[in-house]
Formats: C-alpha cells, sequence, structure tokens
C-alpha cells in the first residue's frame, strides 16, 4: 500500500498485483530506495553499480558450468535495455573476470523483452562465422530501477507488479558438443506498432510504455508470424516438441497459448519462472530455458520473446546429436 497516494483509483489497479500470477521476485536495490525520488543519474548510479555485480555473477557461473575460463572467451554479447553504461558492462567487467585484451566485445541495447532471444540468435551467428570461437552473451535487466512515484499511469502500475531484476549467462560455440544446438532464428516487426511498448525517456529516467492492447495483439496476430519464421527456415509447426516463451505477464501466456492452440496451463516453466522471479525482461527466457533442459532437452524447440518494435524475436533449437 505504499502507492496508494500516488495513484488515482489506486484500489482498482493494485488487483494486478493479485492476479499477476508473481509470489517474489529479486531487486538490486534494498526496498527503502524505491520509496524515494530519483533523478536521471541516481537511476544511471544504481544501474552502474548493480548490473556490473550480475553480470560478473552471471558470466562466472557460466564459465564454472562449462568448465572454462575467462581468457578462453573471444567474443562477449551483452544485452540490457534497462539502463546505460559507457564503457559498457564487459568492458568494466574486464579486470575482475579475467578477458582477454583482443576479446571482442558487441554491447546490444534496445531489444527489451526480446532481447534474450535475439541476443542467442546474434550470439550464434557470431560462433558459427568462426568455427571454434568461443561466445559469451550475458543479458543483464534492472527492471525495478524504472518505478516511477512520479508518472501514475495505469501502465506504470502494470510495471510495478510485474518487473523484477536478473541476469543470465551463456556460452556458445559451434561445432560438436552441448546439451542443445542453436540451428535458427527469426524475427518479425509488426508495422505501426511503435506505441505498444518501449521506455519514454526524460530528466527522471525511463517511463515505461506498455500498451493495454498487448495479450489481444499477441492473441491474434502471433501464430501468422510464427508460422512465416518457420516456413523461411523450412520448417512447420508439426516439427515443434516445444515451445520456450518469454513470460512476460499471466494474460500474455494465456494469449500465447490461445493463439498457438496449445493446452491452457500447458507453458508450466514459464509460469514457474514468473510466479518466482516476475518478468526480468531479456534474461527471463533463458531461466525459462534452464528449466526446460534441466527436466528434458526436446528434440526441436522454439524459444521466443515479444518486445519493443512490436517484435517478436525467435531461436530454433535441436537436441545435440
Amino acid at each position: 500500500m505504499v502507492f496508494r497516494d500516488d495513484f488515482e483509483d489506486f484500489d482498482r489497479l493494485a488487483a494486478v498485483f493479485f492476479t499477476a500470477g508473481i509470489h517474489e521476485r529479486r531487486t538490486c536495490q534494498p526496498f527503502p530506495w524505491y520509496l524515494g525520488h530519483h533523478d536521471w543519474p541516481a537511476r544511471t548510479e544504481a544501474y552502474a553499480q548493480g548490473a556490473l555485480m550480475l553480470f560478473i555473477d552471471a558470466t562466472r557461473k557460466a564459465l564454472e558450468r562449462a568448465g572454462m575460463q575467462a581468457g578462453e572467451v573471444d567474443t562477449v554479447v551483452t544485452v540490457s535495455s534497462t539502463g546505460i553504461a559507457t564503457p559498457s558492462l564487459e568492458a568494466q567487467a574486464m579486470a575482475a573476470l579475467g578477458f582477454r585484451a583482443d576479446v571482442m566485445r558487441v554491447p546490444v541495447f534496445g531489444l527489451g523483452c526480446a532481447g534474450g532471444a535475439a541476443g542467442l540468435a546474434l550470439g550464434a551467428e557470431l560462433a558459427a562465422a568462426t568455427p571454434g570461437r568461443v561466445v559469451l552473451v550475458v543479458v543483464v535487466e534492472l527492471c525495478s530501477l524504472a518505478v516511477r512515484r512520479d508518472l501514475p499511469t495505469k501502465g506504470n502500475m502494470v510495471a510495478l507488479a510485474l518487473f523484477g531484476d536478473g541476469a543470465a549467462a551463456v556460452i556458445l560455440r559451434s561445432g560438436p558438443g552441448g546439451v542443445m544446438r542453436i540451428v535458427d532464428s527469426g524475427q518479425h516487426t509488426w508495422p505501426d506498432t511503435l506505441h505498444i511498448m518501449g521506455w519514454r525517456v526524460d530528466s527522471n529516467g525511463f517511463g515505461v510504455i506498455f500498451d493495454q492492447s498487448i495479450p489481444a495483439f499477441a492473441r491474434d496476430h502471433l501464430a501468422e508470424a510464427i508460422e512465416d519464421i518457420l516456413k523461411a527456415q523450412g520448417r512447420k509447426r508439426a516439427d515443434l516438441t516445444r515451445f520456450v516463451c518469454h513470460p512476460g505477464g499471466r494474460k500474455v501466456l494465456e494469449s500465447i497459448e490461445a493463439s498457438m492452440d496449445l493446452p491452457p496451463m500447458s507453458l508450466d516453466h514459464e509460469r514457474e519462472v514468473l510466479r518466482s522471479y516476475g518478468n526480468m525482461s531479456a534474461p527471463t527466457v533463458m531461466f525459462v530455458l534452464e528449466r526446460v533442459l534441466a527436466r528434458e532437452a526436446p528434440e526441436c524447440a522454439l524459444l521466443m520473446a515479444l518486445g519493443p518494435g512490436f517484435t517478436i524475436s525467435t531461436v530454433t533449437l535441436a537436441a545435440a546429436a
């Protein structure tokens, strides 16, 4: 009830906290920080500190799992849309992690929730371009820093209920080995949809653009876009044994299931991640992928996420031979 005095019609809007399906979230700042009013420099400082810490932690875990050292990494793809850091995060983390001086740095901004899927696709293309090249993809988002007490909008209330902070990292390399292979990727951007999702920037930082039409738009348009992406790859939906989806929210998951003719509640790992972490934007779909692979690697899966543009980014995965 902390924000009751900031929002008109708070009691009606606050129902989203009870219907979002989220039990836990992580934030980069202690709770009292979010009660204050922060300008752009303060939010940027909080991003720089929190994002660097998460970047280093996620990278170390990915390297440990792969049995590798940071010095073996040839390319680092850093995906983040919730703050600005120049030099970018991988440069700031070089000394702590031990990247080589000649490591290729590829920072990517502006993909929003689609960043996890698009980052994997980009990393796979870079790895395939030079066989044997080791590509580290790190996705870091601090969505909680966009909490704005000075913007009492419905979209901001929804963001307040949904967003959490998180990071994920994966190591990609062309050739044999691994649990899954990235065999293709795709993207579709719908025309005249810039207003659906994004950031509105002012002197106090990012303000969320979250159109209420997102679930309905996904339900009405997603299936056709997926069919077109698969057709371009020489595939059809019958070839897929699993969807791995970014859980933007409960209503979005329900819309994906309806659009793709999936049984209700079949996106179980997606709901589990949403319940335990909230919507962390770009890293969230990678959390889902981790849970899917922990249970049983699917023969053929389509990983997908919706983001600003309005865009869907996909990665087609196949079980390693």
